[in-house]
């Protein structure tokens, strides 16, 4: 079973950035396909970012496509998300998430606040 920790959340004004990161132990990183999703207060968890185990491929929704970046670093067990041009709409909690291929995510990590304000 894999761990997952993210880190990085925080503060920032509209238009900031920020980049989250999601440290992997306790399983093979570099199998996984990993995935960024975010929650906001009274809203449904949504995908934000995938990226495959190689992270030859990634996607994103319409809603963050241009703003924001996922990739991955194997060798260090880490999943980044750089975002850039945040909104007051990105406001949520964002996890990281690991799953066998980027349609079955099955490992959470607990999360981490980002707050952006106009």
């Amino acid at each position: 079973q894999v761990q997952l920790v993210e880190s990085g959340g925080g503060l920032v004004q509209a238009g900031g950035s920020l980049r989250l990161s999601c440290a992997a132990s306790g399983g093979t990183f570099r199998s996984y396909a990993m995935g960024w999703f975010r929650q906001a207060p009274g809203k449904e968890r949504e995908l934000v970012a995938r990226i495959s185990s190689s992270g030859g491929s990634t996607g994103y929704p319409d809603s963050v496509k241009g703003r924001f970046t996922i990739s991955r670093d194997n060798a260090k067990n880490t999943v980044y998300l750089q975002m850039n041009s945040l909104k007051p709409e990105d406001t949520a909690v964002y996890y990281c998430a690991s799953g066998a291929n980027w349609f079955s995510f099955t490992s959470w990590g607990q999360g981490t606040q980002v707050t952006v304000t106009s």
